[in-house]
C-alpha cells in the first residue's frame, strides 16, 4: 500500500516515513504544500497523512484542490494542539480523520489502517481469503494458522490484492502501489512477485485474468 506523507518538519517527516515503512507500507514524502499537491495529483496513493500548517500552500487548500479534482484517497490530517477550527475546516474540506499534535505513532498507524480498511470495504483488522489471513495490525500473514515468510515486495503485492479482493488488479496498478515515486518501476517484476507468491500460497488463490491482471479467488 502506497502512502503519501506531507509534513514540513523534517524530524517528524522522517519518523513518520520510518514508522510507515517498518509497518510494511511504501512511502513518498513532501515537505511543502505545492509538492504534496503535485504528488497527490500525479500518483496513485492509498492514503495520505497531511499536515495542515504547510509552507507554499496550506494543507486545507491542498485537500480542497484534491477533492475538487476528484481525488478520493483517504486523508488523515495533522492539526495543531487544541485548534478545533483547523479540525472542523479539515473535515469540511474532505478529510477522513484527524490527529492532534503531539500524537503517539501507534495511534496514527491504527487510524491509518482503519482508513485503508474502510476505503476497501473491510470492517475487520484481519483480512481473510480462504485459508489465508492478513493481520493488518502487525503485517503478518498466515496460511491455515501457520506464519508465512514473505519479502517486503511480496507482502505489498499480497496486501494490495487482499484489500481489493473483489477486483481485477492490473500490473500497472500494482506497480503504482508497491513502489515509491522515485523508484525505477518495472511492471514486469510484478510477474516475478506473483510467481513467488503462488509458490507460497494455496494453489489457485491468485488468478490471472488474461489481458487485465490478477484477482484473488476467495471462497465464500
Amino acid at each position: 500500500m502506497h502512502i503519501l506523507v506531507v509534513e514540513d518538519e523534517p524530524t517528524l517527516a522522517r519518523q513518520l516515513a520510518d514508522a510507515l515503512t517498518t509497518a510494511g507500507y511504501v512511502v513518498d514524502t513532501a515537505a511543502d504544500g505545492q509538492s504534496g499537491h503535485y504528488l497527490g495529483e500525479v500518483e496513485s496513493f492509498d492514503a495520505v497523512v497531511l499536515d495542515l500548517g504547510l509552507p507554499l500552500m496550506d494543507g486545507i487548500t491542498v485537500l480542497r484542490k484534491w477533492r475538487n479534482a476528484g481525488r478520493t484517497m483517504p486523508v488523515l490530517i495533522l492539526t495543531a494542539r487544541d485548534n478545533w477550527h483547523e479540525k472542523v475546516a479539515g473535515i469540511d474540506a474532505g478529510a477522513d480523520d484527524y490527529l492532534t499534535k503531539p500524537f503517539h505513532m501507534e495511534e496514527l498507524l491504527a487510524r491509518l489502517r482503519a482508513l485503508l480498511r474502510r476505503a476497501a470495504g473491510h470492517a475487520s483488522p484481519e483480512l481473510q481469503c480462504g485459508s489465508v489471513v492478513l493481520d493488518t495490525r502487525n503485517a503478518r500473514v498466515t496460511v491455515d494458522g501457520q506464519a508465512l515468510s514473505l519479502t517486503s515486495h511480496e507482502f505489498r503485492v499480497l496486501s494490495f490484492l487482499m484489500h481489493h479482493q473483489d477486483q481485477v488488479i492490473s500490473r500497472s496498478t500494482l506497480t503504482e502501489h508497491i513502489y515509491a515515486q522515485d523508484y525505477d518501476r518495472d511492471s514486469n517484476t510484478i510477474e516475478v512477485f506473483i510467481g513467488r507468491l503462488r509458490k507460497k500460497l494455496p494453489e489457485g488463490l491468485i488468478v490471472t485474468v488474461r489481458g487485465l491482471g490478477y484477482r484473488l479467488a476467495c471462497s465464500s
